[in-house]
Order: C-alpha cells, then sequence, then structure tokens
C-alpha cells in the first residue's frame, strides 16, 4: 500500500481478561461486511456461555453458513476475531483464490481472494455507505469503479516489500501476526514496476518515496479531482498532503499564470521533488500540513486538494481549511471511516458532498480509495 496506507498490523499486546477462547470452533450464520475486510457474526447463547458475542471473521462471505475457528478473544473481550475454516453453505460470489498461500492461517496480504472481482467491490461500496451513514449521517449511492491497470484483480502492485527468511527464501506476514509465510511468487506484484508519467507529464520521485502503487490510480486520481474541482484560470488552490506534486501540476497548468498553487508536505525529500515537478508558478512549503496552516497562508484559496493520511485531516486541519473559504474541496481517501469523520466536521461549518465517487485501486483486498467533493451549501 502506499506510504500512508500500510494494511500490516501486529498483534497488540493486552492483559488478558479471562480465559482464551482461541481455536474454539463454532457452527455460524455470517452477517454483514464490516469496515476492515471480515464480517460480522453473532455467536448466540450456550450452555457455556452467558451472552451473545460478536466475532469478526476472515475468509466468510455474507449469508454463507461457515465454521468459525477463534483467532483472538478471551471470555471478557467485547468481540473476537477469528477466522472461517469450513464453509457448509457458499455464497454465489465465492471462488477458488487463485493464490495458495491465500486462506486462514496463511499470507495476510489478501482479504479478499476468495470473492469474485465484481462483489469486492459491492462490498467496499457496502462499507463505504455505512460508514457515511454511520459517522456522517449520509444516504448516499455508492460504486466502486475498476481501474484498467490490473488483470482480473491481479498482477498491480507496482511496489512490493517480502521479508527475507534465513534459509535466502522471501515471505510475507500472516493477519495480525510477526510470522511469515514462504511466498515465492505474490500474484498481487506487477511485472513492472511504477511509471512516473501520466497524461504525458514526468514526475521525479524519489527512492522509496511514495507513488500509488496501482499503476492506474495517479491518472482516475488526476482526471477526477480535476472534472470536480473545475478550475478556472486566475483562481488560487492549495494542495494539502501534495507528496511530489501530482495534484499541484495540473492545477498549475489549469490556473495559468495568472493563478496560483502551494502545495504543502511533511516529507522534506518529496518536497525536493515537488519543486522539480512544479517548476516555476508553484510555491512548495515543507512542514506538517496543519503547522504550516497555522503559522500561515492565512488567505483565501479558491481550491483545496486534501489527500491525508489513512487517520484522515481531523478537526484541527478541516477547520483551517474552511477559514480560507474555498469554493470546492477535493478529498481524497484511503479510509472510508476517517473520511466519514472529516465529512461531518465540513457539515458544521456548512460544507456538503456535492459528489463521490469510489476506485477499487487495491484488489484482493478490502481497501477502497474514494475523493469526495465538498462545496458551501448555505
Amino acid at each position: 500500500m502506499p506510504r500512508r496506507r500500510s494494511t500490516r498490523q501486529a498483534t497488540r499486546s493486552r492483559q488478558p481478561r479471562g480465559r482464551s477462547r482461541v481455536g474454539e470452533r463454532f457452527e455460524a450464520e455470517v452477517g454483514p461486511i464490516a469496515h476492515g475486510g471480515h464480517c460480522v457474526v453473532r455467536l448466540l447463547q450456550t450452555a457455556g456461555q452467558q451472552e451473545s458475542r460478536v466475532v469478526f471473521v476472515r475468509h466468510a462471505l455474507p449469508g454463507e453458513r461457515v465454521v468459525v475457528e477463534i483467532t483472538e478473544g478471551t471470555e471478557g473481550d467485547r468481540f473476537w476475531r477469528g477466522d472461517a475454516v469450513e464453509v457448509l453453505v457458499p455464497s454465489p460470489d465465492r471462488v477458488v483464490a487463485p493464490c495458495l498461500v491465500a486462506g486462514p492461517g496463511l499470507c495476510g496480504g489478501c482479504d479478499f481472494q476468495h470473492v469474485t472481482p465484481a462483489a469486492q467491490r459491492r462490498l467496499k461500496a457496502d462499507v463505504v455507505r455505512e460508514q457515511l451513514h454511520r459517522l456522517a449521517g449520509l444516504d448516499l449511492e455508492v460504486e466502486v469503479e475498476a481501474v484498467p491497470g490490473d488483470v482480473d484483480g491481479l498482477r498491480w502492485r507496482t511496489r512490493q516489500r517480502y521479508v527475507e527468511l534465513p534459509d535466502g527464501r522471501r515471505g510475507m506476514r500472516k493477519h495480525r501476526s510477526h510470522d511469515v509465510v514462504p511466498v515465492d511468487d505474490c500474484l498481487l506484484e506487477a511485472p513492472e514496476g511504477p511509471s512516473c508519467s501520466v497524461l504525458g507529464r514526468d514526475f521525479s520521485v524519489g527512492r522509496g518515496g511514495f507513488w500509488q502503487v496501482h499503476p492506474g490510480a495517479p491518472q482516475v486520481l488526476v482526471e477526477t479531482v480535476l472534472a470536480m474541482l473545475r478550475p478556472e484560470p486566475g483562481e488560487a488552490a492549495l494542495d494539502l498532503y501534495a507528496g511530489v506534486g501530482l495534484f499541484a501540476a495540473f492545477l498549475l497548468d489549469a490556473v495559468g499564470e495568472t493563478g496560483h498553487v502551494v502545495a504543502v508536505e511533511a516529507d522534506g525529500s518529496a518536497c525536493e521533488h515537488a519543486g522539480v515537478n512544479l517548476g516555476i508558478g508553484a510555491f512548495v512549503e515543507h512542514g506538517p500540513v496543519d503547522e504550516v496552516l497555522e503559522r500561515g497562508l492565512d488567505r483565501p484559496f479558491d481550491l483545496v486538494v486534501l489527500d491525508p493520511p489513512r487517520e484522515g485531516a481531523k478537526r484541527h486541519v478541516v477547520e483551517q481549511v474552511v477559514a480560507r473559504t474555498p469554493r470546492a474541496v477535493a478529498y481524497v481517501a484511503c479510509d472510508p471511516a476517517a473520511l466519514a469523520r472529516d465529512i461531518a466536521i465540513f457539515a458544521e461549518h456548512g460544507y456538503t458532498v456535492q459528489d463521490l465517487r469510489a476506485f477499487d485501486l487495491f484488489p484482493m483486498t478490502h481497501h477502497v480509495e474514494c475523493v469526495a467533493l465538498l462545496g458551501f451549501s448555505r
């Protein structure tokens, strides 16, 4: 995943809260998809259990009947985690995973290899829709769009990291674990590395620097942001969390010599490359976005692009953005929960969602990229 979009999650150390239930198995009906790549299963009361228990289950699909093996959880926990280790009644959307190391207890990199690509996108749309409803009070139609550049959801990762094993082989970590599964060939890995060329423009990116890993991502995101913002000559644009200046470069072309663009980025190396990519006519501000906005740039901007880390922009940045009274904000988000929380903050200040698109930039995983257009509505 991109710099701010790592899927790896180490198991947190915590004090036990009663007897461990790890390894126990239960037969259950699978409920709806939830944010994070798992489905919700509710275990009903049994002779040894005084209350129903929510289990977040991977490798399952809504509507299936499965055998769940608990992978994390004690008697005192509010919820448990588990894997569907046997499918008794399969969903019509279930397929055999193309990867031999995808499944319970194996590589943790993919959540949805057991799901058809079309159904993967429907599940992701369900999650985006649910997060917007629950956290922002919005009821929006959401469609997750396929993006050119993968082969049936495979061979799209233009950057891939492996764990080197002592015997010289390489591997990938298990889900929420430091344990490693040997992997000879990750089927998500693209045959070629990333291109820095977008819509005829070449970009300079440092070794290990941030760049979208799906080959179709930079173009579709740029085209979507420009179509939503509709920049005009002479306008002022602010590109926050700008990286090497992907959005700023095309905004600069659109606003022309009479307009101006400011790119703000915390990473020093990315700022240096942004300076090369943008050239004369744009300004690159180095520093954390909240600090840069707090100490300066306290003038109106017509347009703002927000492409924050996975945790979102949060209240302090959102309120500094609305203080600059933009006519339009394009919010690029890799986490629907963070997007929904920030949308709710924008709404407090009169900015509402005018448009939203979602893209399947991370096939075979639960991750989804959204672009929301926010405009002042009162």
